[in-house]
């Protein structure tokens, strides 16, 4: 059988790549190009394919091919090229090389008339302009943004130009604005006027300040939509987005123990395709760890979204007063409110307010905790109230105004049921069990123990307490329980009973106990204990 000629190899090709068959045009462009030189729509075609199935530096040395030939015939076209090179790279987090393909771009168009390349080159200029908080320059991008969606009435750069609007109405707390025009930027999304890669980019833009904003009904919504675009595109990279994003949504209530390895399995496959969702997911997997008492592990998640650019706060903070590092992370927290804009801010407070009550700093409490409130009511999401309902009842308690608290939390967890966060509505419940014991209100106290306990069960995490475990040895509030019923001479099967737990329970509690403190039998354990003040 004769092999097929480079002719009838180009022609399958060309086939599948207007077929959308991404495997099989790669493949024959790919044993075209060793035979002899690509066209320059060939070679782009190439690329494009490569970049669908997630071979991200092939494609890229094919489109600087591809810019290379176009400026020696289409000025527009091969600025066009580098403004796709520079969110490329941008995407997978290197702002110098984005940078240096923006001026590429910026020098072939000057002195052209305005087209959709310099529409989207202003939208790259004020996604950089977000990115390194300089508001004065995005408001210019995104005026300018305006001017050429109304002189060129291109679907692609209206899109762009709604969502760095968006962009700029929430950084500066104009959420409803904000949202608005997001929403309607979507419409040329949904209905494929915009190319795949930049679509994408807007999308990973939404999601990624839904989350900043804390509110997961609209993240979980523009998910679901998300979810269905990367069913259709059938593209690697913007897959693997799609699962961090997902997975974002799902820690508000999924069991942590399978999101714990479905967050690190999507981190790493998109460490060198997007640099900023791989990030996102490492950030997401150490607070996920954090959370279920896995510190070294939390500890080397945030290190690798260090690496990839992140700024991993409030999680190491808030890991360094889990540890019981209370010095150390109320440094970390203080450092990380020195920068960042306004949104960023909240999250932070958010924490500096937990912080700050493990080293019973009221005062700094208080300070936090009004600027916290002040925000939520600028931004206005349903997360951020949570957020300063949550931080209010709980300086609240420490204050001992017990009933006000009870109030306050109330409010909380209505916000919570709103977004479906789970381990916030467990933790909103362990401040108000302090409340009714405040007040002694015994039974109503053991209920919302109960209801706390039963949801970090379902999550599989154990209770923290404040910041994590104040308690001697770091222990959680529940393994306190168990090992005071121990010293007080319970058999397994009688704290199972006392605490409503199973004797399998009890024994794995004891585990900890004893790999916490440093014993090894239950006398050694009840000695410590009474040392220590559990009982």
């Amino acid at each position: 059988m004769l092999a097929p000629t480079q002719s009838d190899l180009l022609s399958t090709a060309r086939d599948a790549h207007r077929r959308g068959d991404w495997h099989a045009s790669y493949e024959a462009f790919d044993v075209v190009g060793r035979l002899a030189p690509l066209s320059t729509d060939d070679l782009d075609a190439f690329s494009f394919a490569a970049w669908r199935l997630g071979y991200i530096k092939e494609s890229s040395r094919a489109a600087e091919r591809v810019y290379a030939e176009l400026t020696r015939t289409d000025s527009t076209a091969a600025a066009m090229k580098a403004n796709e090179l520079a969110l490329a790279w941008l995407v997978r987090g290197d702002v110098n090389i984005a940078q240096g393909w923006m001026n590429r771009s910026r020098r072939l168009l000057t002195g052209l008339d305005d087209s959709a390349a310099h529409g989207y080159l202003t939208y790259l200029e004020a996604a950089m302009a977000a990115v390194t908080h300089d508001f004065d320059a995005l408001r210019r991008h995104v005026l300018r943004l305006r001017e050429l969606a109304d002189r060129l009435d291109t679907p692609a750069v209206t899109a762009l130009g709604l969502i760095a609007a968006g962009v700029d109405a929430i950084l500066h707390a104009r959420t409803a604005e904000g949202y608005a025009l997001i929403d309607e930027a979507m419409l040329p999304l949904m209905a494929d006027q915009v190319p795949i890669e930049w679509a994408g980019d807007l999308y990973c833009i939404v999601l990624h300040h839904c989350h900043k904003l804390a509110d997961l009904p609209r993240m979980r919504s523009w998910t679901q939509s998300m979810e269905q675009w990367c069913g259709v595109s059938g593209s690697v990279p913007y897959g693997g987005v799609c699962d961090v994003h997902r997975l974002q949504v799902q820690v508000g209530t999924d069991d942590y123990r399978t999101l714990e390895n479905r967050l690190a399995s999507a981190s790493r496959a998109l460490q060198d395709v997007n640099g900023w969702a791989a990030a996102e997911g490492y950030y997401q997997l150490g607070e996920v760890r954090r959370l279920m008492g896995d510190f070294d592990g939390a500890a080397t998640a945030f290190d690798q979204a260090r690496a990839l650019g992140m700024d991993p706060q409030p999680g190491e903070a808030l890991l360094a007063c889990r540890r019981g590092e209370h010095a150390g992370a109320w440094t970390a927290i203080r450092l990380a409110l020195t920068g960042g804009d306004r949104l960023d801010r909240v999250r932070l407070l958010r924490a500096a307010v937990q912080i700050a009550l493990t080293r019973d700093a009221l005062a700094e409490a208080e300070t936090h905790c009004v600027e916290l409130e002040a925000d939520a009511q600028a931004f206005g999401t349903p997360g951020f109230r949570a957020w300063a309902a949550h931080a209010r009842g709980a300086l609240l308690v420490r204050q001992g105004h017990f009933e006000q608290a009870l109030e306050v939390l109330t409010e909380a967890l209505r916000e919570y049921r709103v977004q479906q966060s789970r381990y916030d509505t467990a933790e909103v419940y362990g401040w108000m069990v302090l409340a009714h014991r405040g007040l002694g209100h015994h039974d109503a106290a053991a209920a919302d123990a109960a209801t706390a306990d039963a949801i970090y069960a379902e999550l599989g995490v154990d209770p923290a307490g404040i910041c994590g475990s104040s308690a001697p040895g770091l222990l959680t509030r529940r393994e306190c329980e168990v090992l005071a019923c121990i010293a007080r001479g319970a058999t397994n099967r009688q704290a199972a009973q006392q605490l409503f737990l199973s004797e399998k329970t009890i024994g794995r509690h004891l585990a900890n106990i004893y790999a916490k403190i440093g014993v090894s039998s239950r006398t050694a354990a009840a000695s410590w204990a009474r040392q220590h003040n559990v009982i």
